[in-house]
């Protein structure tokens, strides 16, 4: 069985985790892109999301994470009792979420469903494949909101689509290798082909953004409802 080595060492985030809301039970954040969700094992992964919270808000825990890259909304549970509630939620499939991203090229359909299972691939970490034999189903439904053709500094034009990412299911990188599954992978992920077309080489960061969530309060048994518009 082959050891997995994480060699990644985040640099310096000094962007500040946005707190939308808070009370007694839980708190409702927009996580800068650049900042790990939580602590790495190395010592120069220290700072994270979790990291800095629970300096705040002693014995708080993450109800679920974003790739380091990926902003957006998450929400964190102050207490245990509270976390697994949210857990139970996140594993029945009962919380919604949406994402913003700007994908390479221009996207034929104005919607679609990405149906393909998703495999850890140890040999390529931090990769994840797609495989129908070793893959657990993953699917994502997608939706254009723009097709743009952004000007570059040389005189050509970078054919960009803005869609809504839905994912129904929560795998790993998910959303990212489903877009490169379609042939066209999301703006500055360096993973999945989304720095390979000419004027994309230096984007500044994963063009990916948790825009909504909805799920039920744990206590009041309210529905939750969160927008926070993509800062791209």
């Amino acid at each position: 069985m082959s050891t997995i080595i994480d060699t990644f060492i985040a640099p310096p985030c000094n962007d500040e985790i946005e707190t939308l809301y808070q009370d007694d039970h839980l708190l409702l954040i927009n996580k800068p892109s650049g900042l790990l969700s939580l602590s790495g094992k190395n010592p120069q992964n220290l700072d994270s999301v979790h990291y800095r919270l629970v300096q705040q808000y002693p014995g708080c825990t993450l109800v679920h994470r974003l790739d380091f890259g990926t902003s957006g909304l998450m929400v964190v549970a102050r207490n245990k009792a509270v976390n697994a509630a949210l857990c139970h939620q996140f594993s029945q499939r009962t919380v919604s979420k949406v994402y913003s991203a700007l994908l390479c090229g221009h996207l034929n359909a104005d919607e679609g469903v990405i149906d393909a299972p998703i495999a850890n691939d140890p040999a390529r970490f931090p990769l994840m494949s797609i495989s129908p034999v070793n893959g657990k189903p993953a699917r994502s439904r997608y939706q254009v909101v723009a097709r743009i053709n952004q000007p570059q500094d040389d005189g050509t034009i970078l054919p960009l689509t803005r869609v809504q990412l839905t994912p129904e299911t929560g795998r790993t990188h998910q959303l990212r290798i489903h877009c490169q599954l379609l042939g066209h992978p999301i703006l500055g992920c360096d993973l999945y082909g989304g720095r390979l077309l000419p004027g994309t080489e230096q984007t500044a960061r994963l063009m990916l953004h948790a825009s909504e969530l909805r799920f039920t309060h744990p206590i009041s048994g309210e529905r939750i409802n969160v927008h926070h518009a993509a800062p791209f």
